[in-house]
């Protein structure tokens, strides 16, 4: 009977011993051997390693010089915000968003820049991109020197272990290394990751699924994306692929596939007002769907697509939910924007479609993110990266 690789093994409990000190620290050896069911004679090996390398830190709980209490301090362990800083990006169509992070995920410095770059040169992208990285981190009072990694969420298909971009809205082409292209300007090891994948880790770190080891996430926005959480690790595709939500089938028509981006995508929402005067220039500062709520509100015709949408939308959840029965799924978004219409309609189409057995088991949290969030989101995909690389380059791929 074939075993598991020892290295393996040793490198995941490694990672699973850090990931519950990030998520509930400070704690004690103890405490994570309960939670990771991993005795405490490996925790403790493992933990001291940790401490040699820097990752952790040791706090003493109580008055060591109070000589009244009897025993020794509590030791518990946390991590070390000095350990390592990473920079994160949200880049859009219409703007640009970056953090600084610490290794514990503590914001340093962030910076907003409302620039359109979509369908720009791939080499004006990059100067951008460049640009917005080095102010961010000069604005945190570092170098470029002081970073160990950079991941940018892209929308679109993006090849993780690759760093192609394979499609997305921001390129005139398809299949741009742009991870490659970035590495090189700034001489610090640059990812890329899609943004749903980078929204996801985001709320398993600091947001609504920081509780949870599975959960769901649809972003809707310019595209439509899923991220899946599972065990705490990013579910992916072939090659580290993310998925384009956009592409599921949901019937057959008179011209073929029907595909839920046709129903559900900002495009088909807006429809034949984006020539319209009063969506032009909200659509080219990326606004249209805010302008959207607001002309629904006025009776628009703008209603009966926002309806259609959340139906779309709300038929692909229920089948989603049940592929994986997660306990959460979140939604994210611009299009949440559209308002009482869209999310009534996607609420009743769920709970139409959802079997009966599956009904109550999946919560649905809406939840209109800012774009720095996005933008930690990203950082904390850098930092899984790191928590991975120091000790095993044949560990599983976040």
């Amino acid at each position: 009977m074939k075993t598991a690789d020892p290295e393996l093994m040793r490198a995941i409990n490694r990672l699973n011993v850090l990931d519950t000190i990030r998520r509930h620290g400070p704690i004690s050896r103890i405490e994570i051997s309960e939670r990771t069911e991993l005795s405490t004679t490996t925790v403790s090996a493992i933990t001291a390693s940790l401490l040699d390398d820097g990752l952790i830190l040791p706090r003493h709980e109580g008055d060591i010089r109070n000589e009244a209490v009897r025993g020794r301090p509590r030791v518990a362990l946390e991590l070390n915000p000095d350990a390592a800083r990473v920079v994160g990006g949200k880049i859009a169509a219409s703007r640009m968003v970056f953090v600084v992070t610490n290794f514990r995920g503590d914001v340093l410095s962030k910076l907003a820049l409302p620039i359109r770059i979509d369908r720009q040169p791939i080499g004006v992208i990059a100067d951008l991109v460049e640009d917005g990285v080095r102010r961010c981190v000069v604005d945190a009072g570092l170098s470029l020197e002081d970073i160990d990694s950079i991941c940018l969420g892209f929308p679109g298909v993006v090849e993780h272990r690759t760093g192609y971009i394979r499609s997305s809205p921001i390129f005139r082409d398809i299949n741009v290394d742009f991870a490659a292209e970035m590495s090189t300007r700034l001489s610090t090891p640059t990812i890329v990751e899609s943004d749903a994948h980078a929204i996801t880790l985001g709320h398993h770190w600091f947001g609504k699924a920081r509780d949870l080891e599975d959960m769901v996430l649809i972003s809707l926005e310019q595209t439509l994306g899923l991220g899946v959480l599972h065990g705490n690790r990013l579910f992916r595709g072939a090659g580290g692929l993310s998925h384009n939500l956009g592409d599921l089938v949901l019937g057959m028509g008179p011209n073929g596939a029907v595909r839920l981006f046709s129903q559900a995508g900002e495009s088909a929402i807006l429809g034949e007002h984006q020539a319209d005067g009063r969506f032009a220039e909200a659509i080219r500062l990326g606004r249209g769907m805010t302008h959207a709520q607001a002309l629904i509100k006025a009776d628009d015709r703008l209603i009966a697509s926002a309806i259609r949408a959340g139906e779309a939308i709300g038929l692909t959840i229920a089948n989603i939910v049940t592929l994986f029965a997660p306990p959460r799924v979140i939604l994210v978004g611009s299009s949440l924007a559209l308002g009482a219409p869209f999310l009534n309609s996607l609420r009743d189409a769920y709970a139409l479609a959802i079997p009966p057995s599956l009904k109550g088991v999946s919560e649905l949290v809406f939840d209109d993110s800012s774009d720095d969030f996005w933008a930690q989101g990203a950082a904390a995909v850098a930092l899984y990266e790191l928590y991975e690389s120091p000790w095993s380059t044949t560990g599983p791929a976040l």
